[in-house]
C-alpha cells in the first residue's frame, strides 16, 4: 500500500503537474490563436485592397493549423513519443483517405473554387437547383444564403463539376418579358413599351430599350418581347416595377390582353 501511494503521489507530483501545465497552455493557446484570428479576419475583411474570400478561407486553415501545432507540441512535452504519433497519423490518414473519398473529392473542388474563381463571397449565384448570395467558401463546402432566409451548403465537388450561373459578375443584366396582345396596331403598343421603360428610373437608357413582335400566338393574339437593361442590383426591382407599369400603360389605352379560353357547344338531340 505504501508502494503504491508513493506511486500516485510520484506521478501527481511529475506528471501529473505536467499534464496540469499542459492543459493550461492548451487553453491559453486556443484563445490566444482565436483572438488573433479574429483580428486578422477584421483587419483583411474590412479593407477592400484584400479578396474576402480568399482571407476567409487562409484565416480559418491557418488558425486550424496552429491549433493542431499546439497539440503536437504538448504531447512531445509530457514525453509522449511524437513520432509514432507521425506514423499512427499517417496510417489513418491513408485509411480516411480511402473511406471519405467524397470528402477528399470536396477538398479538391473546394482548391479548384479557389484557383479559378468561378465566383467570390457576395455573389449572386445559381448553381445545384439553389439560387443563393455566397457567404463563405469553406475547404469542402460552400454556403450560400437564399432570398427566403435559408442557409444551403453546397458540396465543393459539385460546384466544381457543375454548372455555375454567376448573376453579380456583370455589372449590367437584361430584363426580357413578353406581352401578347389581340386586336392592337403592334406599332402602338410598341411605342407604349418603349415609354413605359423611358419613365422607369430602374431602366437605363443606354443601351436602349428593344420593343418588337417576336411570335404568332395560334389564335392567342401577337406576342411582342421587350428587352430592358439595369444595374445588376436593380434588376427585380426593374422587372417588378416594369410588369405593374406595362399593365397600368395597357389599361389607360386599352391595350387588349388575350387569356386562353375555351368555347363549349352544347348539342341537344
Amino acid at each position: 500500500m505504501q508502494e503504491f501511494l508513493n506511486t500516485v503521489i510520484n506521478w501527481a507530483t511529475h506528471t501529473g503537474v505536467k499534464i496540469i501545465i499542459a492543459l493550461v497552455i492548451l487553453f491559453i493557446a486556443f484563445k490566444i490563436i482565436n483572438f488573433v484570428a479574429k483580428k486578422f479576419s477584421k483587419k483583411f475583411q474590412d479593407n477592400p485592397k484584400y479578396d474576402k474570400t480568399l482571407t476567409r478561407t487562409f484565416i480559418y486553415v491557418g488558425k486550424i493549423a496552429l491549433k493542431i501545432l499546439v497539440v503536437i507540441c504538448l504531447i512531445g512535452y509530457l514525453g509522449i513519443e511524437t513520432s509514432g504519433i507521425s506514423a499512427l497519423i499517417a496510417s489513418v490518414g491513408v485509411a480516411a483517405g480511402l473511406a471519405i473519398n467524397g470528402t477528399l473529392a470536396n477538398l479538391a473542388g473546394g482548391v479548384m473554387i479557389l484557383a479559378t474563381r468561378p465566383f467570390r463571397v457576395d455573389d449572386f449565384i445559381e448553381a445545384q437547383g439553389e439560387q443563393g448570395v455566397v457567404e463563405e467558401i469553406k475547404i469542402c463546402y460552400t454556403k450560400i444564403h437564399t432570398m427566403d432566409n435559408r442557409t444551403i451548403y453546397l458540396p465543393n465537388s459539385a460546384l466544381s463539376t457543375g454548372t455555375i450561373i454567376n448573376y453579380s459578375d456583370k455589372d449590367l443584366r437584361r430584363v426580357d418579358l413578353e406581352f401578347s396582345v389581340a386586336g392592337n396596331d403592334p406599332v402602338q403598343v410598341r411605342n407604349i413599351l418603349l415609354d413605359v421603360c423611358k419613365n422607369e428610373e430602374k431602366v437605363l437608357a443606354d443601351p436602349e430599350p428593344f420593343a418588337r413582335i417576336s411570335d404568332y400566338g395560334a389564335g392567342n393574339g401577337v406576342k411582342i418581347t421587350l428587352r430592358a437593361w439595369c444595374k445588376g442590383a436593380d434588376y427585380w426591382d426593374a422587372y417588378f416595377n416594369l410588369l405593374d407599369d406595362v399593365r397600368t400603360a395597357f389599361d389607360e389605352n386599352k391595350i387588349v390582353i388575350p387569356f386562353q379560353q375555351m368555347d363549349v357547344h352544347i348539342k341537344n338531340d
